[in-house]
């Protein structure tokens, strides 16, 4: 019934609130969070596998960890995890050590696509390090008190109801319960949504609620009991148990939905100054890439049982 949950309203606020754009809509380049950084390992980063003399490092590791961890099956998890990432390591090592035998890394194709990804790792430098900077606690501070500065008083409304598939039966029950009888009671015996709550949908803006609801909901009085109301979901019985102006949420309530937009506003910034006092020239329009020759890399293998 209820349309969004309660933050969803903040980040649009905020947005409106400072007048920046959605990252999205200043650059192809996907946001980057701030992730903490990787604690060392203790002894500082040992060897874990020797690959025909190359060592993998446990730092060597956690990149891997990084790159592949959506895709791991979800079963694995602790030591297993760690060792489905570690042989996926193994191999992708001595398939790049074939490849070097047999001098690919210095064909141009190798060297482009080096440098695309000397490119792409840089640009994620970047906006880690701006996203970094923008979430200090000052500056989140800050704009949680703006938030609350710019924020229109809301009213809510605490309701129960009960929902039925016909108007005869609608009317019955609206009839009992303006009569008196114990509209919980009502709700459990007869409501098809809610009815373990007695019919409770505790407190909800006007905007949370499908429209035919919510016009006769914030019309009652409190205590009162509507007639039959028709939404799509069947007909509803409504009585209010209560109105109040909306609280504001309380800064531990929303600091990580300030921190999500503080580092996308930051990092569309840099991309709104660094186009600005950029030169880009287009000397030519795009085409199609060709279909790549070779195929992707192989996926993680699954890890040897013990």
């Amino acid at each position: 019934m209820k349309r969004s949950a309660q933050t969803a309203a903040l980040a649009l606020a905020l947005v409106a609130a400072t007048g920046t754009a959605v990252f999205a809509q200043a650059t192809a380049t996907p946001p980057a969070t701030a992730p903490a950084a990787a604690a060392p390992a203790p002894g500082g980063d040992p060897v874990l596998v020797t690959v025909n003399g190359a060592p993998i490092r446990a730092s060597d590791l956690a990149l891997a960890a990084e790159e592949i961890g959506p895709n791991v099956p979800p079963e694995l998890q602790g030591p297993q995890r760690l060792e489905y990432v570690l042989s996926y390591l193994t191999d992708l090592t001595l398939l790049s050590q074939a490849a070097a035998a047999e001098k690919l890394d210095q064909t141009p194709e190798y060297k482009q696509r080096m440098a695309y990804a000397r490119t792409k790792a840089l640009v994620d430098a970047l906006l880690t390090e701006a996203a970094k900077k923008a979430i200090t606690a000052e500056e989140k501070r800050k704009t949680y008190e703006e938030f609350v500065k710019q924020r229109k008083p809301e009213t809510e409304v605490h309701a129960r109801h009960i929902l039925v598939d016909d108007e005869a039966k609608a009317k019955e029950i609206a009839k009992k319960a303006k009569a008196g009888a114990d509209f919980a009671k009502l709700a459990k015996e007869n409501s098809k949504d809610s009815s373990e709550d007695g019919g409770d949908l505790g407190y909800f803006t006007k905007e949370q609620m499908v429209p035919e609801f919510a016009e006769v909901a914030f019309k009652l009085d409190k205590g009162q009991v509507s007639d039959p109301v028709k939404t799509q979901f069947g007909w509803h019985v409504i009585k209010v148990e209560d109105k109040r102006e909306s609280a504001v949420p309380p800064f531990e309530q929303v600091e990580n939905e300030i921190e999500r937009f503080l580092v996308q506003k930051s990092q569309a910034e840099l991309v709104t100054k660094l186009r600005a006092e950029g030169k880009v020239e287009k000397t030519a329009a795009p085409a199609a890439p060709a279909a790549p020759a070779a195929p992707a890399a192989p996926a993680a293998p699954a890890p040897t049982k013990p």
